[in-house]
């Protein structure tokens, strides 16, 4: 006699189940993981009135941003791993709902330990994101669909983004910074809801079959996945060259990317003359275009380059460099130009973060390990992140010059520091090219 969880439901209405809860789920995934990001970006938007007010320092914030991408970086290589074990909506709202407190807290607060402290928790709240979003696209999808469904998924990047630089930016002009981490912290309880309600944990807690059975790979159905299985695919992914390189080519992103989205608006704000809401709708510009470059990467790169990744990757890596020169080197304001580098910035970095930060080592992985290969890549990814926020702090404010009651900055060290990081990023992804055409990195 069949198991209870596969026999309830059969033929078209199992079909249509089954397409209904994966779209909630990828939808779950999508915003939930999105209002991570406006819990976690809320501190950017709000760091020149925090200098103007003399709440904090440069050097004080750089100390911050770094306290929460080492708790990041660290959260995610564990969590990945966990996340493989876990039900993926408990994982996944707890996090949330933990960074949402920190962030309504902080609107309380003008204590740089209690911001140090805070953050860094938030850091570990946020690695909790990721990684059972993943889990959970590889438990509701199949391998031919993967790309096209993680690209979609991946745009919940760039809408965190463009809802922090332009709702948390309004609500800070028009209330005060402490208002920003307050509206941050709404937003994410709302995105606790959204995952409580519509998030799914595996098919056959629904009384569905498994994605395979679904599907009709049976070589896949056949395997039974035991926990010993799940402990060798993941020490396979630790022992891989590959999935480290392709870690170090997302590091070396992810401090490009960083770099505009800690240190944008401040950028804008003090070399060019901008005021807040005006240098934040120049960044949200970025996160805009980030979702077309993030939800059309997976399916070019399952339609035209049949799942492969490399090329595509290295031709986005080279506009995101293309992107940053245009950005940071054009010495005088002129909206139009910082318009249209944010524009290419923004579909590299939203392709990147789909192909580097995730979809590739995946590939590389065995299913089975999705969580664990993502964090690999997750921990490297912060770990440039919270160097990139350490550097830009303390060298931005080594270069400051108070003039006449005016703080002068110059911003040309650091902008080599970062473009030469989105230079050593496509040199990585090259590499990464050379190990799967010359080399067995496949991980079964």
């Amino acid at each position: 006699m069949s198991s209870p969880s596969n026999v309830q439901l059969e033929g078209d209405n199992m079909d249509k189940t089954y397409k209904r809860l994966r779209w909630q789920v990828i939808l779950a995934a999508l915003f939930g993981y999105g209002l991570f990001y406006v819990c976690r970006l809320s501190l950017n938007v709000i760091k020149k009135p925090l200098v103007d007010n003399g709440i904090l320092s440069e050097t004080e914030l750089g100390i911050v941003g770094t306290g929460l991408f080492i708790t990041y970086a660290v959260g995610k290589f564990a969590n990945g791993f966990l996340a493989d074990r876990s039900n993926v909506r408990r994982f996944l709202s707890a996090g949330l709902l933990i960074s949402a407190a920190i962030n309504l807290i902080l609107g309380f607060t003008t204590s740089f330990i209690a911001f140090v402290i805070m953050w860094a928790v938030n850091g570990w709240a946020q690695s909790m994101g990721a990684a059972p979003c993943v889990v959970a696209l590889s438990r509701w999808f199949g391998n031919k669909e993967r790309g096209t469904y993680y690209g979609l998924w991946s745009a919940s990047h760039n809408f965190g983004e463009a809802l922090t630089f332009i709702a948390t930016a309004a609500i800070v002009e028009a209330l005060g910074w402490q208002w920003g981490f307050r509206g941050a912290g709404v937003l994410g309880l709302i995105g606790v809801a959204i995952i409580a309600i519509f998030m799914r944990d595996t098919p056959e807690s629904c009384g569905l079959p498994s994605i395979a059975v679904y599907k009709g790979d049976e070589v896949a159905a056949k395997k039974v996945v035991d926990k010993d299985e799940v402990s060798r695919v993941q020490k396979a992914v630790l022992k891989s060259p590959a999935i480290w390189t392709l870690a170090l080519a997302s590091a070396f992103m992810y401090i490009s990317r960083y770099a505009v989205n800690s240190w944008g608006i401040f950028f804008l704000q003090a070399d060019k003359g901008y005021d807040t809401l005006q240098a934040s709708s120049i960044i949200s510009i970025s996160s805009v275009c980030g979702v077309i470059g993030t939800i059309a990467s997976g399916w070019v790169s399952d339609k035209f380059f049949g799942g492969k990744r490399y090329l595509p990757a290295v031709i986005f890596g080279i506009m995101n460099v293309l992107g940053l020169i245009l950005f940071l080197f054009y010495p005088e304001q002129n909206m139009v130009l910082e318009s249209i580098a944010m524009i290419i910035f923004g579909l590299a970095i939203g392709a990147l973060i789909c192909f580097l930060g995730g979809l590739m080592a995946t590939d590389i992985a065995s299913k089975k390990a999705s969580g664990a290969a993502l964090g690999v890549v997750g921990v490297a990814s912060y770990a440039g992140a919270a160097l990139q926020d350490f550097v830009s702090g303390l060298t931005i404010e080594k270069t400051k010059v108070v003039v006449d009651g005016v703080a002068k900055y110059d911003f040309s060290i650091i902008s080599w520091f970062w473009l030469g990081a989105a230079i050593l990023s496509v040199v990585c992804t090259l590499i990464v090219w050379w190990m799967v055409k010359h080399t067995n990195t496949q991980i079964d």
